[in-house]
């Protein structure tokens, strides 16, 4: 049985030959309709965009994709030039709303035939959404931190796990990996899976989040990250791998962020591998185990900007070790 929500088109939508459980015609605010719909089943609603306040707002579309299964809802979009704009449809793809139309024969066909991705994909603008994804950034708080390995196997899995489990003492976090599966072994739903075309819509979700860490191994997405760290293992034949293919990595990297993971190194031998290298490491981490709370890290965190992980004894642990470089 289907829901039919309609404002403006309510004549054509009357036409169609379809079962309905329930109908409803008016302007409804987005908080009406989700109260409305939340617990109530069906197969397919219908929904007249007019029919949501404020529909321009892309807000509240977001609203309405996070609350209901976007596969079962049909948009039937306004005639106008901003609601069938590409920028406009790209946002509703990027929410995972992929069916949408402006005719009643189009209705007709998503009802019988629903899109997916691929369907839609020839609209989804990802240039101009990730513009819109930058100019979110600069006015809100949330910090995009990217880990890349440089190294083969570095460890960005893990390491990615272990710096969400510690943030998430003060933070809010989220992770994600682009073009990847492995997160889905950590039975985290707070640790997400995503390509690289919907990656800018999880970042427009993410709100209400202070941190979201992005393994972007599998993609170049550098340009949505506020800060990228890049991880070594510097074991012998991993660094003879990682010249072999680039002379010129360490020149390349010059200025930013070289964490030694999974490191034996002292801090002497960290100034040795600086001199041989010409680079500058911002910081060398040994070995830690990923079943426990690794407090060891807020050294880390707290010089990447993080106040919040410092304590009395944040700065003095790490002193202790010898394996942290300050």
């Amino acid at each position: 049985m289907n829901v039919i929500v309609s404002n403006k088109y309510q004549e054509m939508l009357s036409s169609l030959q379809i079962d309905i459980i329930k109908s409803i015609n008016g302007e409804f605010d987005v908080t009406e309709l989700i109260d409305m719909f939340d617990n109530f089943f069906f197969q397919k609603m219908i929904l007249d965009v007019t029919a949501v306040k404020n529909y321009k707002n892309i807000e509240n579309m977001r609203k309405l994709s996070m609350a209901f299964d976007m596969n079962k809802i049909i948009l039937l979009l306004e005639d106008t030039d901003d609601s069938s704009s590409s920028f406009y449809l790209s946002q509703l793809i990027s929410m995972g709303i992929y069916n949408f139309t402006k005719t009643l024969e189009g209705l007709k066909y998503l009802l019988d035939h629903p899109n997916s991705y691929k369907d839609v994909a020839h609209i989804h603008q990802l240039n101009q959404l990730t513009d819109a994804v930058g100019d979110r950034h600069l006015n809100n708080s949330v910090k995009v931190l990217g880990i890349k390995n440089l190294t083969d196997n570095a460890g960005s899995t893990s390491f990615i796990y272990m710096l969400k489990k510690q943030l998430s003492n003060n933070y809010a976090v989220i992770a994600v990996e682009i073009g990847k599966r492995d997160f889905i072994y950590f039975n985290d739903k707070e640790m997400i899976s995503t390509t690289k075309e919907e990656f800018p819509a999880v970042l427009l979700k993410a709100k209400d989040t202070d941190i979201v860490l992005v393994d972007i191994n599998e993609s170049k997405t550098e340009e949505l990250c506020d800060d990228i760290l890049y991880l070594l293992e510097p074991s012998t034949i991993k660094l003879n791998k990682l010249m072999r293919r680039n002379s010129n990595v360490f020149k390349e990297l010059d200025g930013k962020k070289i964490i030694l993971n999974k490191s034996l190194l002292d801090s002497r031998d960290v100034l040795d591998f600086e001199g041989e290298a010409k680079a500058r490491i911002f910081y060398n981490v040994p070995p830690l185990n990923d079943r426990v709370n690794n407090n060891v890290l807020d050294s880390f965190l707290t010089k990447l900007g993080f106040g919040r992980q410092k304590t009395d004894q944040t700065e003095e642990k790490g002193k202790i070790l010898g394996l942290f470089k300050f």
